[in-house]
């Protein structure tokens, strides 16, 4: 009950801002558009591989409206400006563990962005360009999985690169790196599958497929439920290192006097 009232006050504090997020969903949806006519007119002479036209454009919508889902999350969950202004010693003494706490309360900010920012620009997307849409409803049951499971992994990370703070004066560092990664490594700027081999092993030894290109894959109908495997598995992974880390920063609080 309490994570969901965590979760609850999160998507609450957005609304207030709805106005303000709009011209963030046009910008989005702009970018993206010009995304997809660079693609359109790189098709038109070539047959982009198994996606075609529609596939290839189908897949650039998908991917933008999943950004605000496992892109665009608080920097570091906000522990950097936890650890500046001393907040962190009171978050470490509650009766919640770290974690957990600054979990829910990111879960209730994708859930504001999945339902005021990935959907309204999907849905602007199906009336500019013609997309290819789910056939089957595993495929649709198996993407939602795919996108919780990218979110999940995606609050893993900005939980880890908030909890650098301790150890330096600035972060921000981390979270640009692990943004421009997530663009390259997750297929938004272009499908794994075009990227040379030796940058898609090392896409595939990290956990960033698994928060854009598995879902849009299984969204599209190229894959079944399969990869989910991975998906699950990195969450598992990554529970276990933002567990650790949680204990080591209370040693490193305690350490340093409170």
């Amino acid at each position: 009950m309490l994570y969901f009232v965590l979760a609850s006050k999160a998507y609450a504090r957005n609304l207030h801002y709805r106005g303000a997020h709009m011209v963030h969903n046009i910008a989005s949806a702009l970018f993206g558009y010009m995304y997809a006519c660079i693609w359109i007119g790189i098709g038109e002479n070539r047959s982009l591989g198994d996606y075609g036209l529609q596939g290839m454009v189908s897949y650039i919508a998908f991917t933008q409206a999943s950004l605000w889902i496992s892109g665009f999350l608080t920097n570091g969950l906000g522990i950097p400006e936890s650890v500046r202004t001393g907040q962190i010693a009171l978050d470490l003494m509650r009766p919640i563990h770290l974690f957990t706490h600054l979990m829910s309360r990111e879960w209730g900010q994708i859930a504001y962005q999945f339902i005021y920012k990935s959907i309204p620009i999907y849905l602007l997307y199906t009336f500019v360009f013609s997309l290819q849409v789910p056939t089957q409803i595993s495929q649709i049951i198996y993407c939602f999985i795919g996108l919780g499971c990218a979110a999940y992994i995606a609050i893993c990370i900005h939980y880890l690169i908030g909890a650098s703070a301790l150890w330096t004066t600035e972060s921000s560092w981390l979270y640009w790196c692990n943004h421009a990664l997530m663009m390259l490594l997750a297929g938004f700027f272009i499908p794994l599958e075009w990227l040379p081999d030796w940058l898609q092993k090392v896409s595939w030894m990290s956990p960033y497929p698994f928060m854009l290109y598995v879902p849009t894959r299984i969204y599209l109908g190229f894959e079944g439920g399969a990869l989910l495997i991975g998906s699950l598995c990195w969450c598992a992974v990554m529970t276990i290192l933002c567990i650790g880390v949680t204990h080591i920063l209370k040693r490193k609080v305690e350490v340093q006097g409170g």
